[in-house]
Protein backbone atom coordinates (compact mmCIF):
# COMPACT_ATOMS: atom_id res chain seq x y z
CA UNK A 1 0.00 0.00 0.00
CA UNK A 2 0.98 3.85 -1.07
CA UNK A 3 1.33 6.40 1.30
CA UNK A 4 -1.15 9.24 -0.04
CA UNK A 5 -0.20 11.71 2.52
CA UNK A 6 0.11 15.21 1.65
CA UNK A 7 1.26 18.61 2.90
CA UNK A 8 -0.74 21.39 2.07
CA UNK A 9 -0.49 24.58 3.99
CA UNK A 10 1.72 23.22 6.66
CA UNK A 11 -1.59 20.63 7.34
CA UNK A 12 -0.90 17.36 7.16
CA UNK A 13 -3.59 15.54 5.25
CA UNK A 14 -4.12 11.53 5.44
CA UNK A 15 -4.77 12.26 1.33
CA UNK A 16 -4.87 14.94 -0.94
CA UNK A 17 -8.93 14.64 -1.55
CA UNK A 18 -10.55 17.49 0.14
CA UNK A 19 -14.10 18.23 -0.11
CA UNK A 20 -14.87 21.54 -1.34
CA UNK A 21 -16.92 24.08 0.07
CA UNK A 22 -20.87 23.34 -0.67
CA UNK A 23 -24.20 21.98 0.47
CA UNK A 24 -21.84 18.90 1.36
CA UNK A 25 -20.46 20.61 4.20
CA UNK A 26 -23.00 22.71 5.72
CA UNK A 27 -23.25 20.36 8.63
CA UNK A 28 -21.83 18.05 11.11
CA UNK A 29 -23.14 15.17 10.35
CA UNK A 30 -22.32 15.43 6.61
CA UNK A 31 -18.76 16.11 7.46
CA UNK A 32 -18.65 12.87 9.60
CA UNK A 33 -19.74 10.89 6.31
CA UNK A 34 -17.40 12.27 4.53
CA UNK A 35 -14.40 11.71 6.91
CA UNK A 36 -15.81 8.23 7.40
CA UNK A 37 -15.64 8.31 3.50
CA UNK A 38 -11.87 8.75 3.63
CA UNK A 39 -11.51 12.49 2.78
CA UNK A 40 -8.40 13.82 3.81
CA UNK A 41 -9.96 17.38 4.69
CA UNK A 42 -13.15 19.58 4.16
CA UNK A 43 -13.93 22.83 3.52
CA UNK A 44 -17.18 24.17 5.08
CA UNK A 45 -19.79 25.75 3.40
CA UNK A 46 -19.20 29.48 2.62
CA UNK A 47 -19.90 32.00 5.10
CA UNK A 48 -20.87 34.95 2.66
CA UNK A 49 -19.73 38.40 3.22
CA UNK A 50 -23.06 39.68 1.48
CA UNK A 51 -25.28 37.92 3.95
CA UNK A 52 -23.85 38.98 7.06
CA UNK A 53 -24.27 42.71 5.69
CA UNK A 54 -27.63 41.88 4.52
CA UNK A 55 -29.07 40.41 7.15
CA UNK A 56 -27.75 42.80 9.66
CA UNK A 57 -29.14 45.72 7.40
CA UNK A 58 -32.49 43.85 7.51
CA UNK A 59 -33.00 43.46 10.85
CA UNK A 60 -32.17 47.18 11.36
CA UNK A 61 -34.68 48.01 8.64
CA UNK A 62 -37.40 45.83 10.36
CA UNK A 63 -36.63 47.30 13.42
CA UNK A 64 -37.14 50.40 12.56
CA UNK A 65 -40.69 50.63 12.10
CA UNK A 66 -41.20 49.68 15.96
CA UNK A 67 -39.54 52.34 17.81
CA UNK A 68 -35.78 51.64 17.53
CA UNK A 69 -35.00 55.49 16.28
CA UNK A 70 -31.80 55.98 18.32
CA UNK A 71 -28.29 55.13 17.10
CA UNK A 72 -27.47 53.29 19.99
CA UNK A 73 -29.80 50.78 19.87
CA UNK A 74 -29.34 50.48 15.78
CA UNK A 75 -26.12 49.57 16.07
CA UNK A 76 -26.48 46.90 18.94
CA UNK A 77 -29.38 45.02 16.56
CA UNK A 78 -26.77 45.69 13.70
CA UNK A 79 -24.18 44.02 15.98
CA UNK A 80 -26.54 41.34 16.89
CA UNK A 81 -27.55 39.80 13.94
CA UNK A 82 -24.03 39.59 12.60
CA UNK A 83 -22.83 37.58 16.04
CA UNK A 84 -26.02 35.58 15.51
CA UNK A 85 -25.35 34.64 11.91
CA UNK A 86 -21.69 34.08 12.72
CA UNK A 87 -22.27 32.15 15.87
CA UNK A 88 -24.42 29.42 14.33
CA UNK A 89 -21.26 29.29 11.55
CA UNK A 90 -18.40 29.21 15.00
CA UNK A 91 -20.58 26.45 16.35
CA UNK A 92 -20.45 24.40 13.24
CA UNK A 93 -16.55 24.70 13.34
CA UNK A 94 -16.16 24.12 16.83
CA UNK A 95 -18.75 20.72 16.72
CA UNK A 96 -16.83 19.27 13.51
CA UNK A 97 -13.58 19.28 14.94
CA UNK A 98 -14.62 17.15 17.76
CA UNK A 99 -16.70 15.09 15.56
CA UNK A 100 -13.85 14.59 13.26
CA UNK A 101 -9.74 13.80 13.00
CA UNK A 102 -9.11 15.94 9.29
CA UNK A 103 -8.73 19.19 8.66
CA UNK A 104 -11.80 21.68 9.23
CA UNK A 105 -11.13 24.54 7.13
CA UNK A 106 -13.31 28.05 7.20
CA UNK A 107 -14.44 29.23 4.03
CA UNK A 108 -15.52 33.17 3.38
CA UNK A 109 -17.07 34.26 -0.06
CA UNK A 110 -16.15 38.03 -0.13
CA UNK A 111 -15.15 40.85 -2.82
CA UNK A 112 -14.19 43.50 -0.02
CA UNK A 113 -11.62 43.84 3.01
CA UNK A 114 -14.70 45.46 4.79
CA UNK A 115 -15.16 44.92 8.57
CA UNK A 116 -16.10 41.01 8.28
CA UNK A 117 -12.49 40.75 8.27
CA UNK A 118 -12.71 40.93 11.87
CA UNK A 119 -14.34 38.02 12.33
CA UNK A 120 -11.46 35.85 10.33
CA UNK A 121 -9.78 35.76 14.23
CA UNK A 122 -13.06 34.02 15.76
CA UNK A 123 -12.96 31.36 13.21
CA UNK A 124 -9.43 30.41 14.29
CA UNK A 125 -10.77 30.92 17.85
CA UNK A 126 -13.49 28.42 17.31
CA UNK A 127 -10.93 25.84 15.88
CA UNK A 128 -10.71 26.19 12.51
CA UNK A 129 -7.50 24.62 10.55
CA UNK A 130 -7.35 27.11 7.73
CA UNK A 131 -9.49 29.80 6.36
CA UNK A 132 -10.01 29.55 2.58
CA UNK A 133 -11.29 33.00 1.13
CA UNK A 134 -13.06 32.34 -2.25
CA UNK A 135 -13.07 35.52 -4.44
CA UNK A 136 -14.32 36.41 -7.10
CA UNK A 137 -14.61 39.90 -8.75
CA UNK A 138 -16.49 39.97 -12.18
CA UNK A 139 -14.00 42.13 -14.01
CA UNK A 140 -17.71 44.17 -15.71
CA UNK A 141 -17.04 47.55 -15.05
CA UNK A 142 -15.65 49.50 -17.50
CA UNK A 143 -14.71 51.98 -14.70
CA UNK A 144 -12.61 49.92 -12.99
CA UNK A 145 -9.08 49.53 -14.44
CA UNK A 146 -7.01 45.83 -14.12
CA UNK A 147 -5.17 47.34 -11.36
CA UNK A 148 -8.11 48.51 -9.39
CA UNK A 149 -9.90 44.75 -9.95
CA UNK A 150 -6.49 42.88 -8.83
CA UNK A 151 -5.96 45.39 -5.47
CA UNK A 152 -8.73 44.42 -3.87
CA UNK A 153 -7.24 40.53 -3.92
CA UNK A 154 -4.36 42.01 -1.96
CA UNK A 155 -6.24 44.50 0.09
CA UNK A 156 -8.00 41.26 1.23
CA UNK A 157 -5.71 38.64 1.57
CA UNK A 158 -3.34 41.32 3.88
CA UNK A 159 -5.86 42.45 6.07
CA UNK A 160 -7.17 39.07 6.95
CA UNK A 161 -3.52 37.56 7.24
CA UNK A 162 -3.00 40.31 9.87
CA UNK A 163 -5.49 38.70 12.04
CA UNK A 164 -5.26 35.09 11.87
CA UNK A 165 -2.21 32.70 12.79
CA UNK A 166 -3.78 29.61 10.69
CA UNK A 167 -3.32 29.02 7.03
CA UNK A 168 -4.80 31.26 4.87
CA UNK A 169 -5.52 30.39 0.88
CA UNK A 170 -7.22 31.94 -1.92
CA UNK A 171 -9.75 30.32 -4.32
CA UNK A 172 -9.53 32.30 -7.54
CA UNK A 173 -11.02 32.44 -10.56
CA UNK A 174 -8.99 32.72 -13.92
CA UNK A 175 -10.30 36.26 -14.60
CA UNK A 176 -6.61 38.29 -14.67
CA UNK A 177 -4.97 39.91 -17.40
CA UNK A 178 -1.97 39.09 -16.34
CA UNK A 179 -2.91 35.88 -14.56
CA UNK A 180 1.04 34.45 -13.96
CA UNK A 181 2.19 37.92 -12.08
CA UNK A 182 -0.31 38.96 -10.21
CA UNK A 183 -0.53 35.11 -8.61
CA UNK A 184 2.94 35.72 -8.04
CA UNK A 185 2.72 38.59 -6.26
CA UNK A 186 -0.23 37.34 -4.31
CA UNK A 187 1.42 34.34 -3.04
CA UNK A 188 4.08 36.63 -1.46
CA UNK A 189 1.52 38.39 0.67
CA UNK A 190 1.92 35.91 3.51
CA UNK A 191 -0.84 33.56 2.35
CA UNK A 192 -0.08 29.84 2.50
CA UNK A 193 -2.11 28.65 -0.69
CA UNK A 194 -4.14 29.26 -3.98
CA UNK A 195 -7.16 27.13 -4.99
CA UNK A 196 -6.91 27.42 -8.75
CA UNK A 197 -9.95 27.76 -10.12
CA UNK A 198 -13.06 28.86 -8.31
CA UNK A 199 -16.63 27.81 -9.90
CA UNK A 200 -19.01 30.64 -10.03
CA UNK A 201 -22.81 31.15 -11.18
CA UNK A 202 -23.36 31.13 -14.74
CA UNK A 203 -26.09 32.65 -15.93
CA UNK A 204 -28.69 31.07 -19.31
CA UNK A 205 -31.69 32.19 -20.35
CA UNK A 206 -34.88 30.01 -20.88
CA UNK A 207 -36.43 30.84 -23.77
CA UNK A 208 -39.95 29.83 -22.75
CA UNK A 209 -40.08 31.91 -19.30
CA UNK A 210 -38.18 34.63 -20.72
CA UNK A 211 -36.20 34.51 -17.13
CA UNK A 212 -32.93 34.38 -16.53
CA UNK A 213 -31.74 31.36 -15.19
CA UNK A 214 -28.36 29.50 -13.75
CA UNK A 215 -26.86 26.67 -15.77
CA UNK A 216 -23.65 24.46 -15.77
CA UNK A 217 -23.93 24.25 -11.82
CA UNK A 218 -21.99 20.94 -11.50
CA UNK A 219 -18.13 20.81 -13.21
CA UNK A 220 -17.84 18.16 -15.87
CA UNK A 221 -14.31 16.09 -16.18
CA UNK A 222 -13.88 18.28 -19.22
CA UNK A 223 -13.30 21.51 -17.37
CA UNK A 224 -9.86 20.04 -15.40
CA UNK A 225 -8.05 21.01 -18.49
CA UNK A 226 -8.72 24.46 -17.29
CA UNK A 227 -6.55 24.39 -13.94
CA UNK A 228 -4.28 21.34 -14.94
CA UNK A 229 -2.99 24.06 -17.38
CA UNK A 230 -2.10 26.80 -14.96
CA UNK A 231 -1.01 24.18 -11.93
CA UNK A 232 1.77 23.01 -14.30
CA UNK A 233 2.54 26.46 -15.44
CA UNK A 234 2.72 27.59 -12.46
CA UNK A 235 4.22 25.14 -9.99
CA UNK A 236 7.31 25.94 -8.26
CA UNK A 237 6.93 29.51 -9.47
CA UNK A 238 4.79 30.37 -6.37
CA UNK A 239 5.46 30.96 -2.92
CA UNK A 240 2.74 29.09 -1.53
CA UNK A 241 0.95 25.77 -2.18
CA UNK A 242 -1.00 25.14 -4.88
CA UNK A 243 -4.58 23.14 -4.96
CA UNK A 244 -6.36 22.08 -7.74
CA UNK A 245 -9.66 22.32 -8.45
CA UNK A 246 -12.96 21.93 -10.72
CA UNK A 247 -13.43 19.02 -13.51
CA UNK A 248 -11.44 16.39 -11.02
CA UNK A 249 -14.39 13.58 -11.11
CA UNK A 250 -11.98 10.47 -10.93
CA UNK A 251 -8.75 8.91 -9.50
CA UNK A 252 -6.77 9.92 -13.05
CA UNK A 253 -7.57 13.84 -12.23
CA UNK A 254 -6.27 13.45 -9.35
CA UNK A 255 -2.51 11.85 -10.42
CA UNK A 256 -2.51 14.21 -13.08
CA UNK A 257 -2.92 17.38 -11.04
CA UNK A 258 -0.45 15.98 -8.80
CA UNK A 259 1.63 15.14 -11.60
CA UNK A 260 1.23 19.09 -12.78
CA UNK A 261 2.35 19.95 -8.97
CA UNK A 262 -0.71 20.35 -6.95
CA UNK A 263 -0.07 19.65 -2.99
CA UNK A 264 -3.77 18.94 -3.13
CA UNK A 265 -7.41 18.86 -4.97
CA UNK A 266 -10.78 20.10 -4.03
CA UNK A 267 -13.47 17.69 -5.70
CA UNK A 268 -17.12 18.30 -5.32
CA UNK A 269 -19.26 17.90 -8.55
CA UNK A 270 -18.73 14.46 -8.71
CA UNK A 271 -19.67 13.69 -4.94
CA UNK A 272 -23.15 15.38 -5.66
CA UNK A 273 -23.54 12.93 -8.61
CA UNK A 274 -22.25 9.95 -7.60
CA UNK A 275 -21.85 9.98 -3.50
CA UNK A 276 -19.86 9.70 -1.16
CA UNK A 277 -18.57 6.09 -1.80
CA UNK A 278 -16.95 7.59 -4.84
CA UNK A 279 -13.91 8.83 -2.52
CA UNK A 280 -12.95 5.57 -1.96
CA UNK A 281 -12.53 4.55 -5.56
CA UNK A 282 -10.93 7.70 -6.48
CA UNK A 283 -8.34 7.26 -3.71
CA UNK A 284 -8.28 3.42 -4.53
CA UNK A 285 -7.68 4.43 -8.15
CA UNK A 286 -4.57 7.13 -7.16
CA UNK A 287 -3.28 3.93 -4.58
CA UNK A 288 -3.50 1.61 -7.48
CA UNK A 289 -1.67 4.00 -10.08
CA UNK A 290 0.92 4.40 -7.53
CA UNK A 291 1.75 0.93 -6.59
CA UNK A 292 2.40 0.48 -11.00
CA UNK A 293 4.68 2.95 -10.87
CA UNK A 294 6.16 2.17 -8.14
CA UNK A 295 6.04 5.08 -5.82
CA UNK A 296 5.62 4.67 -2.08
CA UNK A 297 4.90 8.43 -1.58
CA UNK A 298 3.14 11.73 -3.27
CA UNK A 299 6.55 13.65 -2.98
CA UNK A 300 8.26 11.15 -5.25
CA UNK A 301 5.70 12.32 -8.32
CA UNK A 302 4.15 15.63 -7.25
CA UNK A 303 5.74 17.93 -9.93
CA UNK A 304 6.97 15.62 -12.02
CA UNK A 305 4.63 16.93 -15.26
CA UNK A 306 4.58 20.28 -13.92
CA UNK A 307 6.40 22.89 -17.11
CA UNK A 308 9.15 23.56 -15.73
CA UNK A 309 10.12 19.53 -15.63
CA UNK A 310 8.74 18.11 -18.97
CA UNK A 311 10.45 17.61 -21.90
CA UNK A 312 8.69 20.62 -24.66
CA UNK A 313 7.72 22.64 -21.83
CA UNK A 314 6.22 25.04 -24.45
CA UNK A 315 2.90 22.08 -24.63
CA UNK A 316 1.18 24.36 -21.65
CA UNK A 317 1.61 27.72 -23.63
CA UNK A 318 0.15 26.13 -26.68
CA UNK A 319 -3.62 27.50 -27.26
CA UNK A 320 -3.87 27.19 -30.80
CA UNK A 321 -5.17 23.90 -32.36
CA UNK A 322 -2.06 23.64 -34.88
CA UNK A 323 -2.74 20.50 -35.96
CA UNK A 324 -6.61 21.30 -37.06
CA UNK A 325 -5.41 24.56 -38.48
CA UNK A 326 -3.06 23.41 -40.49
CA UNK A 327 -4.87 20.32 -41.88
CA UNK A 328 -2.00 17.94 -40.53
CA UNK A 329 -2.67 14.44 -39.88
Amino acid sequence: MANLETKYMGLTLKNPLIVGSSRLTDSVEKIKALAESGAGAVVLKSLFEEQIEYEAEHEYASQEGEGFHYQEAADYIKGYSRENRVSNYLKLIKDAKEAVDIPVIASVNCVSSREWTAYAKKFERAGADALELNIFILPSDPMHTAKDNEQVYFDIAQKVKKQISIPLSLKVSYYFSGLANTFRELSWTGIDGMVLFNRFFSPDIDVDSMKVTSSFIFSTPEELAISLRWVAMLSGKLHCDIAASTGIHDGKAIIKQLLAGAAATQVTSVLYKEGNKKIGEMLAELNNWMDQKGFKTIDEFKGKMSQKEVDNPATYERVQFMKHFAGIE
